[in-house]
């Protein structure tokens, strides 16, 4: 039966990949689906804790914001780095190490003892998370054949996100029994993850490493630790602005992060020059969609992360939501996206990627302007009910055409290194956005315990959202291009008109 198996394998290799349909196929699919899930399993359930993790650990707004940004710093800076691990030292070994990690730290957030060492345990598992991420997606271009990876983004966004759909309801749940139940939710997600992956095929690496102890001083290690300097540096000047201003140590630390910035791209230009592989390798922005697609995503998931933090309060605060309350609000956001984004997926290859960016960016906004309306004493269904819907109609049609377009615009050999820079690109933007938009509109310190308070601060956050949303509408719908050109191996939807 294994001689079976193997010789099936080998048949499927030649053919060009693993075949979809086939239980290989599945198991390909699923272990990428559970990555991905297990990582926006915790970032959706975080966000409906945060208010409880406030009050029981008596954390300020700063606290808060740290709570969410140690993790998505440490991923914002390293997701890099995790993709260029990818192609050096093969995808499955990498998302295994990732996943495993991942797990353990959120144990160790589970039994944090103080928001100091919640804070850390954050830290540390954004690095297991800057592992998993990027290769999860790059599993489906690499070991997928090319004519069932479209099609497999398409199943991959739908089923991550109807994984996820429960993610505010059983969080909501679980803070009610005790906030630390969910971090520990992550660890059977992340178990099933690593018994799927262990039927992924072993995938040679694009670039052939020497020994091991060559291949990882050959990384590009100073180019991780400029883009984590500077992210850091930025993050900490924009988050400790909004409680002593201005300051010259917030002054500085901002200098510097877009000193290191400006140095982070000489750095990155030289290596390529040099023949070298760069965290960010620079060909990958010649492609005219790549850049736009990117540009695309740093409005959009700078606008998704500042409204996942002020709804979150705005609901438990302001309308007085129970944490289950706040999850289900959510609910039939969450339900579109399951339902409709594989589908998305597939008319994004017939009516081409420009259409469905700019069309599910600009619903989007209007469901973000929508929201910004929710006040104390609104009714769900008449406040907050619209606005979710619509906005749920927007990302639905957004979020497979995006990932297809981005991993279809770059050489299967760097699927790693892109699907990277995606990924990094959205969870600056996150990271950015909920340092940056609480100071932007007034909020600080225990400002976000005053109804009153919170209630002006959250209505101007949200339009704020959606002109970031409406702004990608334009960007796409201006910039890219009509039929954009070939990829190598035509592997994935190219981006059209």
């Amino acid at each position: 039966m294994r001689a079976g198996l193997l010789q099936g394998e080998g048949e499927q290799e030649r053919a060009g990949g693993v075949v979809l349909a086939s239980p290989q196929g599945r198991a390909v699919l699923g272990a990428s689906v559970c990555g991905s899930a297990v990582a926006f399993l915790d970032v959706q359930v975080v966000g409906v804790a945060l208010p409880t993790i406030g009050r029981e650990l008596g954390a300020g707004l700063g606290v808060l914001q740290w709570t969410v940004n140690a993790y998505t710093l440490a991923l914002a800076a390293l997701v890099l780095l995790g993709g260029s691990l990818g192609d050096r030292f093969g995808l499955r070994r990498v998302f295994t190490t990732g996943v495993v990690w991942f797990a353990l730290a959120s144990l160790a957030c589970a039994v944090a003892p103080s928001a100091g060492a919640l804070v850390a345990a954050r830290a540390v598992q954004g690095v297991g998370a800057a592992l998993l991420t990027p290769v999860s997606l790059a599993l489906l271009q690499s070991v997928l054949r090319p004519r069932d990876r479209a099609r497999a983004i398409g199943l991959w966004s739908g089923t991550t996100t109807l994984a996820t759909v429960a993610a505010p309801v059983v969080g909501g749940a679980l803070v009610a029994l005790d906030w630390r139940l969910v971090f520990a939710l992550n660890v059977p997600v992340a178990a099933a993850a690593v018994v799927l992956a262990r039927r992924v095929p072993a995938d040679r690496p694009a670039r052939v490493p020497g020994p091991r102890g060559r291949a990882l001083l050959s990384l590009d290690l100073g180019g991780a630790a400029l883009g984590a300097l500077a992210l850091g540096a930025g993050t900490w000047a924009l988050i400790t602005a909004g409680g002593s201003g201005a300051s010259p140590a917030v002054l500085a630390s901002g200098a510097a992060a877009v000193v290191l910035v400006a140095v982070f791209v000489l750095h990155e230009r030289r290596l390529a020059r040099r023949g070298a592989s760069p965290v960010v390798p620079p060909a990958l922005f010649a492609d005219r969609t790549f850049s736009v697609a990117n540009g695309y995503t740093l409005l959009v998931y700078a606008a998704l992360s500042g409204m996942g933090l002020l709804l979150a309060l705005q609901l438990q605060v302001s309308l007085g939501y129970s944490p289950l309350q706040a999850g289900l609000a959510s609910l039939p956001s969450s339900l579109l996206l399951g339902v409709l984004s594989g589908r998305a997926g597939q008319l994004g290859q017939r009516l081409g990627v420009r259409t469905m960016l700019t069309a599910g960016a600009a619903l989007g906004a209007c469901g973000l302007a929508l929201l910004s309306g929710a006040s104390p004493g609104d009714a769900y269904a008449a406040a907050v009910l619209p606005g979710v819907l619509v906005m749920g109609l927007g990302f639905s049609a957004l979020v497979a055409p995006l990932t297809a377009g981005v991993l279809a615009a770059a050489p299967q050999e760097l699927a790693g290194a892109a699907s990277g820079v995606n990924n990094a690109v959205a969870r600056t933007a996150g990271l950015l956005s909920v340092a940056a938009l609480p100071v932007l509109v007034g909020l600080s310190g225990e400002a976000y315990t005053d109804p009153e308070l919170l209630t002006a601060g959250y209505r101007a956050g949200m339009l704020v959202c959606a002109g970031l949303v409406a702004a990608a509408a334009v960007l796409a719908g201006v910039l890219l291009p009509r039929r954009a050109g070939p990829t190598t191996g035509g592997t994935a939807p190219a981006a059209g008109g």
